[in-house]
Parts: structure tokens; sequence; C-alpha cells
């Protein structure tokens, strides 16, 4: 069994009384500190030749250290040895383009120096050399001076309840490094309109600006990555502008610069993801409603070893020193040329969604102006329409004075469209225009029979017209084809002919003879 430690107070205790002249038993018994270990501390102070009363005026750790210097880690010859070559091991461990293990490493150190390390031992000086070569330090921050943005590896989903199909959305993280108070929201994809409506969804959220924005490197934030000078997305240059904040991206390979974001992005996992694995959502605005309280629940946690929370140090360090926002949001503002279509219309390549232009531009080129909610599109230098923008791939977006009267009058369509344009008309064609839409025929096809009664009605006397209809109803044969030969017949521009009674003879028999006949028959 290993002895006790003793203390640096016990051996000052040693040191006054050999100070003092008293021999070991009598130290023994006034202390209860083994003999054995009375005479080692006084061989030891014989041995450094250092009088006592400067031992005692050192402060405990450097009495430690002259009584407890330790054995030399190594005496053998391996790690001087090891100590030669490890430098180079690092360099070559170091080195991707190498594709070298530790074992492998080991086992070309062993071929060399077959009585070397094992490799447990061998991993271990490895390891602390790394880190002698690689030391961190912890760096001080200023109120509202960095966010920490990153997109988190795994997604979350919802249904679409149009189609029952599962849409994967991308997690924005943030988090403001002085007081660690964070933010997350889904978005569709980590394209750049996304990926800045999100921004500034935090900035709305923490109701302010910081003073640096430092994004990983993302190709919606970063176009080209550079330790030394990368390249930044024009849209965010441009929202960094707007709001006053400057953009400094976290250096490639240097995880070191993100590390409390990425350590965030971990806890998103365990507190949002975790907590919504066995939810079903049916909207993005409903699965960031469950992300923002989880989020408040995550900053309202008392931190470890810490006697507040997230939100609580935010509010008091950190919220007042954040910059105003602008008065007017930013959008994105994307460009593009594009021809208006014989349907007028232009497509929209981004969104593959189709917008309505007047008619009077079709063949035109217009310059198109849009933005996160809104299509603006301008004609001959003035502005030709506004749209809300729309997602929808494959759909129109369409304004109906856009349309000329012809495209007008078949967007109107309907049964009462017709039934009320034939009564004004006539009376007797309103009715037989209702009558038309009690059947069971499709209506598209009644539509298309209402537009040749109509163009008949056209080409016809009113009064014949009427009379047709009328006939057409009598004879319940309501029918654009029946109508038709009716009108091409003859026979309705022809005057009725008068009934005449039939003419007196002497084979005609009234009432009297058969009264007669029955008074005989009885």
């Amino acid at each position: 069994m290993a002895g006790k430690t003793t203390s640096m107070s016990q051996i000052k205790q040693i040191l006054f009384l050999l100070k003092a002249g008293k021999g070991v038993k009598t130290i023994n018994s006034i202390t209860g500190i083994a003999r054995n270990t009375i005479k080692s501390y006084r061989d030891k102070v014989k041995l450094l030749n250092i009088d006592i009363d400067v031992l005692l005026k050192l402060e405990d750790p450097l009495l430690e250290g002259r009584f407890h210097a330790g054995n030399p880690a190594y005496s053998d010859n391996r790690f001087e040895v090891l100590k030669a070559l490890i430098d180079g091991y690092v360099n070559e461990l170091e080195n991707p383009k190498n594709h070298l293990t530790r074992r492998l490493l080991w086992k070309e150190y062993r071929l060399s120096y077959p009585a070397g390390y094992g490799y447990s031992q061998f991993c271990y000086h490895l390891s602390q050399h790394q880190a002698a070569r690689h030391p961190g330090m912890v760096l001080s921050s200023e109120p509202a001076d960095k966010l920490l943005i990153d997109f988190a590896g795994d997604t979350l989903a919802y249904v679409d309840p149009a189609t029952g199909e599962l849409i994967n959305c991308q997690v924005f993280v943030a988090c403001l490094k002085h007081t660690d108070y964070s933010f997350a929201m889904a978005v569709h994809t980590q394209s750049v309109d996304d990926f800045i409506f999100a921004l500034q969804c935090c900035l709305f959220h923490i109701g302010g600006v910081p003073v640096q924005v430092v994004p990983d490197n993302f190709k919606a934030a970063v176009v080209r990555a550079n330790r030394y000078e990368p390249t930044i997305n024009q849209v965010l240059q441009d929202m960094g502008n707007h709001y006053g904040f400057a953009i400094t991206p976290a250096r490639v390979g240097k995880p070191k610069d993100k590390a409390q974001v990425e350590d965030q992005v971990k806890l998103v996992y365990q507190r949002v993801y975790a907590k919504l694995r066995k939810k079903m959502f049916h909207s993005l605005s409903e699965l960031n409603m469950a992300i923002s309280q989880c989020m408040l629940e995550h900053n309202q946690t008392r931190m470890q070893q810490h006697p507040y929370t997230r939100e609580e140090r935010f509010l008091s360090l950190e919220k007042p020193f954040l910059k105003p926002l602008a008065a007017i949001p930013f959008e994105i503002r994307f460009y593009a040329t594009l021809k208006v279509a014989k349907n007028n219309h232009i497509y929209l390549g981004r969104d593959k969604h189709y917008y309505s232009v007047p008619y009077q531009w079709i063949g035109w080129e217009v310059k198109v102006i849009y933005t996160h909610t809104m299509v603006s599109i301008y004609a001959s230098g003035q502005q030709a329409v506004n749209h809300l923008r729309s997602f929808k791939q494959g759909g129109y977006t369409t304004q109906k004075d856009h349309l000329c009267s012809t495209h007008q009058h078949y967007l109107d369509r309907s049964p009462d469209y017709y039934i009320n344009l034939a009564k004004r008309k006539s009376e007797v064609l309103g009715r037989f225009v209702t009558l038309l839409f009690q059947t069971t025929r499709p209506v598209e096809q009644l539509y298309n029979n209402c537009n040749g009664i109509f163009q008949l009605h056209r080409a016809t006397d009113p009064e014949l017209f009427d009379r047709a209809c009328q006939a057409a109803i009598d004879t319940e044969r309501i029918s654009y084809g029946f109508l038709k030969k009716i009108i091409t017949s003859k026979a309705i521009y022809m005057a009725p002919t008068p009934l005449k009674p039939l003419p007196e003879h002497d084979n005609l028999r009234g009432a009297e003879y058969y009264a007669q006949q029955l008074e005989i028959s009885f």
C-alpha cells in the first residue's frame, strides 16, 4: 500500500521543530508523523544545503518543488531517441497528402528501433507533442461584437398537406459570442435568399445589430474561401452595408474560429431535434413555431456552472450595446431581363413560375427586379406591374386586366355569366340557356354551346330567334343543334295556317242522331 502524502503544512512543522533543535522522537510525538518520514526530510534539508529560514519563506508549491522535484520521467535512452524523431513524425502525420496513420508510423519506428516504445506509449508522446505545438488561447469578447452563424448538418422536415410529400428543411443556427444567446429557424434551402431571410429574422429576434457577423464558408455567404482575403457574396455585403455590420468569415480548416456556434449546433440537436422527432408538421411556419418554443426554453435554461441563463445574460450585458436596426428592412434584389411571351406572361426561371404583363407589351424585353416577397416588372422605362412573389413551380400569377378582352371573357366563363348574358338579350333566350345548364352534359361543352347560340342570335331576326327558342322549350329539345335546325329550316319563317271548320254535308252525324239511337235501344 502506498504511503500517505505529507502535506506542505506538515513539512513546515517538521522544519520549525528541526530549526528548534528537536530530535526525531520528539518531532514524532508532537506531530504524529512517522519517524522515517521525518528522517527523510531532515536528510533532504542537508542535501539541499539551504537554510531552513529560506525554505520556510517559500510558498507551498515552491517548497514542494524543492523536496519533490520528481524523478526523470524517462531515464532510459528510448525517450531521447524518440525526442529526436518526434518533430518529423508529427509533420508527416499532419500532412493530409500522406494519408498516414499512427499505427503505420509506429510500425516504421519499431522497424528502425526494435527496442523502442510500444504503440500506446508512442501515441501518448505524439499526442503530447501535438498539443504542445498547437496550444489553444482563451479570447475575450466584447458585448455585441460578434454574431456567429452556421447551418446544421442534419435537416428537419414537414409534410405538404396538399401532396403528402415530406419536405426537408435546412436549419440556420446563430449565437452571440459574448453571452452565447442563441437563435435557430428552418428554411427550405441554403440558397442566398433563404440564408439572408434567416439572418434578417435573427437580427429582428435579438433586436439589434452586432459589429461583426462571422459565417462559416458555405456558398450563400462566401463565394470563394481564402484564409486572408475571402470573396464574400455580394448580397451579404449589401445586407451588411444596409444594417451596418462587417462580415468576417471563419478561416478554412480552423474550427476554433467558430467553436461556439458548433457547440450550439450540438445543443440544437439535443434540445430541438430530439424533442421534435416524434411530431409531425404541415407547414414551414408551423415547424418554425415549434423550433422557436424549444429555443426559448434553451435560452431560459440555467447554464451549467453558472448562476444565470443565456437570456438573462443577454438582456443585461449585450442587448443594450447592439446597434439599432435600420428603419427599412433589407430585401435581396435580383435582376433579370426577360421577354414577354405570346400569352402575355414572363417566365421567372429561379422559381419556374409565370407572371402576367399587360398584353400591349407582348414580344417586348422587360426588366424584372424581384425580392423575397415582390416581383416588379419594368417596360420601356416605366413600371408595368407589381406581383406578390410565388414559389409554386409551373404556376401562373395573372392579373385579369392584363389580358385582352377576348381572354378576359374566357376567364369570366361560368353558368351564371351565360345565363345573365342570355337574359339581357331576351326573356325566352334566358329560359332556354337556364334549361341548357340543367342538363347533364359537361359544363365546358355547354360553354361552347352557348357561344354558338349567341352567334346564331346575332345572325337571326330577334323575333324568329325567340320563336325558335320557344319551340325548342315546348318540345323539350334543349340543345344548340336542335335550335340551329329549327332556325335553318324554312318552316320557322312561314306563318301558321289558321284552323277552318269542316264543311256541312249529309254524312256528318251530330249529337241529336246519337241521342235518338240511344232512345230506340231502350
